[in-house]
């Protein structure tokens, strides 16, 4: 059976904030890789690193020590220009809070990246997948909260990126809207094959990941593939 190549590797990963007696670490030597298609769950307590470690692998903060290659990509060398470049053509970012434009429609919320992608995906089939096609002329506003966070997912998807990179994706969501959440980025994963991370509190939405990261103090504690994840349909918590 052939190796799977690793999309993302990260070794020996470090960043810290403040100076002298105000210097917190807040990665201390990160090791990881994670699999092209592959989803993972990163989990830790709050101040722990995750969102940091999502945020480096973003290119939205530099790091003070390590290499990230995504894609064969050495992010910590890049330029500016370049590390846009790459945002615009590698990722896609979903966030707690939708930062949806409550003066743009559904659909329009949702076009706005997809002129940011020179291969992005069709913006009524996506609204299609993600229930959304009927409330497509609606604001933010007019819709609840699962269906702001669909839009956010579909703005992130439409500019068919290879990583979805998920900070507390559900955190504002009641159970069952988290759980079609869930279920909707299972899709997500099914049908583009893009590469999903996601940093979440709730333990439990490890038993869906094909790769489950765990952090402390800024270490990985844990790092281990799931032999058989269930489908977000038969999450409980």
């Amino acid at each position: 059976m052939a190796t799977k190549r690793a999309y993302v590797q990260v070794n020996g990963l470090k960043k810290h904030y403040g100076d002298g007696d105000a210097r917190l670490t807040v990665l201390d030597g990160i090791d990881t890789s994670i699999n092209r298609g592959e989803i993972c769950v990163m989990l830790g307590p709050s101040g722990s690193g995750k969102s940091t470690f999502l945020n480096l692998i973003g290119g939205l903060e530099d790091a003070d020590g390590g290499s990230i290659m995504v894609d064969g990509c050495d992010l910590t060398v890049l330029k500016p220009a370049d590390l846009g470049e790459y945002r615009r053509r590698e990722l896609g970012f979903v966030f707690q809070f939708y930062n949806l434009v409550p003066d743009l429609t559904i659909k329009e919320n949702i076009e706005v990246t997809a002129h940011l992608s020179k291969n992005p995906l069709n913006v009524d089939d996506l609204l299609r997948s993600l229930g959304l096609y009927e409330h497509r002329n609606k604001f933010p506003r007019q819709v609840s909260g699962g269906q702001q966070q669909r839009c956010a997912i579909g703005r992130a998807l439409v500019k068919n990126p290879g990583l979805l990179l998920c900070d507390e994706p559900t955190g504002a969501l009641d159970y069952k809207t988290s759980k079609e959440i869930l279920q909707l980025m299972e899709d997500v994963n099914r049908t583009y094959g893009c590469t999903i991370i996601i940093v979440t509190h709730n333990t439990a939405i490890a038993r869906m990941a094909n790769r489950v990261l765990r952090l402390r103090d800024g270490r990985i504690v844990e790092d281990g593939l799931n032999e058989s994840p269930v489908s977000a349909a038969e999450l409980d918590w």
